[in-house]
């Protein structure tokens, strides 16, 4: 793997004639690489950013799952980004056509965890308005972390009490049916999850957009073409202007490239 994108005084070196631009990336260096910002004082405020990959062709997803088009180095990132973050924010559509289970706690991020004050591993909370799930798998039934479910007050009652009886906390972010995205976020916060990562859907992701509440992007885009019908990284209503993000890091491996944004 190789930096692009701010160039430093080492990168600069590394493009010297006869040096090596690239080397296997540890672990540690990924972590710095992606660390969340540091507080600015008072109150910790939540950050909340997205990983998602697309084809050159602006495709999300091949045969409706986002495996086929990523790599070895990009789960690295998904890895990583999972160790630094406090909760993991997901829709349902994506819990089911993923096979989400719980986040599991990885010895190479125990000491950095601990340090930030984080528990074992990240909690995942599920974005849904219909509660259509399935309460018994392993994602809700066995985390080392409860799961949250996010879901409206309009909820059925039957549904958010068997969730409850699986040992899910539910959590009221929404007047209504469905989950609104700025609440949803200051209720994490609230629970002291103020390091946010949505790994999406498409769905989920262009209502956070549309709602104003996406800090950063990192996006990996995979050197691949599928043409078809898959959905982009976010979908739903167009926003009135488009958001500008400003990009902040890029890595390159293999033909993959690794961005990171934040908005301006």
């Amino acid at each position: 793997m190789r930096r692009l994108f701010p160039v430093t005084e080492e990168t600069a070196i590394r493009r010297l004639p006869g040096a090596s631009a690239e080397h296997e990336w540890s672990l540690d260096e990924l972590a710095e690489a992606y660390a969340y910002p540091p507080a600015s004082g008072g109150a910790p405020e939540a950050w909340l950013r997205a990983n998602m990959v697309s084809t050159l062709d602006g495709a999300a997803q091949h045969d409706g799952r986002s495996q086929p088009i990523s790599t070895a180095a990009d789960m690295r990132i998904f890895g990583t980004l999972r160790g630094l973050a406090d909760v993991v924010l997901v829709g349902a559509e994506t819990v089911r056509q993923e096979g989400y289970r719980p986040a599991r706690a990885r010895e190479a991020f125990a000491a950095r965890r601990e340090a930030a004050g984080q528990g074992p591993a990240p909690a995942v909370a599920v974005v849904s308005a219909s509660l259509d799930l399935d309460f018994s798998l392993p994602l809700f039934a066995s985390p080392l972390v409860p799961t949250l479910l996010l879901t409206g007050a309009a909820a059925a009652p039957d549904r958010v009490a068997t969730a409850e009886k699986a040992g899910v906390r539910v959590v009221i972010a929404g007047d209504g049916m469905g989950v609104e995205p700025a609440r949803a976020v200051r209720a994490l916060a609230d629970l002291g999850h103020t390091r946010l990562l949505t790994e999406g859907g498409p769905r989920l992701l262009g209502q956070l957009v549309a709602a104003g509440v996406l800090d950063e992007m990192c996006l990996t885009v995979a050197p691949m073409l599928t043409a078809g019908d898959a959905q982009r990284i976010a979908g739903g209503p167009s926003v009135a202007v488009p958001k500008r993000f400003e990009l902040v890091s890029l890595l390159e491996e293999a033909g993959f490239l690794f961005s990171r944004y934040r908005r301006t």
